[in-house]
């Protein structure tokens, strides 16, 4: 069975356009630890949360606290920051998935560069390690990040689906080809294989024929269906996707 994890950046996304400069107002809502017990309780597997630099979304309390209530699997995204990793280290959080970060994006745009970037992300990935932290790398589906994250020592590879997401006919056949050997590679050497980015009840069947996933990480798309029918029902309506097919 392939779990789902559920992001909830985007329910601290709606609290922050109100109440960004009152974050302690007792109106201060939503409240993504209240949305990450609701995503539990529909079932979710985890719970993704993405402690950016720029703080747009997610604040060091909402992480703190999310750590105290999630009972499944506390999976933090973060850039390869040392002020980031000191928290994260301070958290313990189940899982760390280090993703590329650009002040500029709307949101993750692309896969971490491992391949150019080891000799910085190889002391975070020992530290994290080295307090019992799993760590996944979030990474375009090609061979050159694939090897790179093994010789990282990574436990995890997250394989961004972007690219599949937002193509069309014959380009998105190439892409989900792509994710399809990308994911043999990964698990060939060594690595369990996660995926995200841009997933969605009208493309989630298709990623699901992807071999050796272990989890796919689900946030925009759930929480935007969650506007009309309640975050409990856009959970399970996903899982049953998921498990229907």
């Amino acid at each position: 069975m392939i779990k789902l994890g559920v992001n909830i950046d985007h329910v601290a996304t709606l609290r922050q356009a109100r109440y960004r400069e009152t974050p302690d107002s007792p109106n201060a809502e939503p409240d993504p630890v209240a949305a990450a017990l609701v995503a539990e309780r529909a079932g979710a597997h985890g719970i993704t949360a993405h402690l950016r630099l720029d703080r747009r979304h997610m604040q060091d309390r909402d992480i703190f606290a999310l750590r105290k209530s999630v009972t499944t699997k506390l999976n933090l995204e973060m850039g390869n920051s040392g002020e980031v990793l000191e928290i994260a280290l301070k958290v313990l959080p189940d899982d760390v998935c280090l993703v590329p970060e650009n002040r500029r994006e709307v949101t993750t745009e692309g896969g971490l560069d491992c391949a150019g970037q080891m000799a910085s992300l190889r002391p975070t990935i020992d530290r994290l390690q080295e307090s019992g932290i799993v760590v996944s790398l979030f990474i375009d589906p090609e061979e050159e990040q694939i090897a790179a994250a093994a010789e990282l020592g990574a436990q995890f590879v997250e394989l961004h689906t972007g690219a599949f997401a937002n193509s069309t006919g014959g380009k998105r056949e190439d892409e989900l080809a792509r994710l399809i050997k990308s994911a043999g590679l990964a698990h060939a050497a060594g690595l369990q294989v996660n995926a995200g980015h841009g997933l969605n009840s009208g493309n989630i069947r298709d990623v699901l024929p992807i071999p050796h996933l272990v989890e796919l990480n689900i946030g925009h798309s759930i929480i935007s269906r969650a506007v009309f029918c309640g975050l409990d029902s856009a959970v399970k309506e996903m899982l049953h996707l998921m498990n229907d097919a």
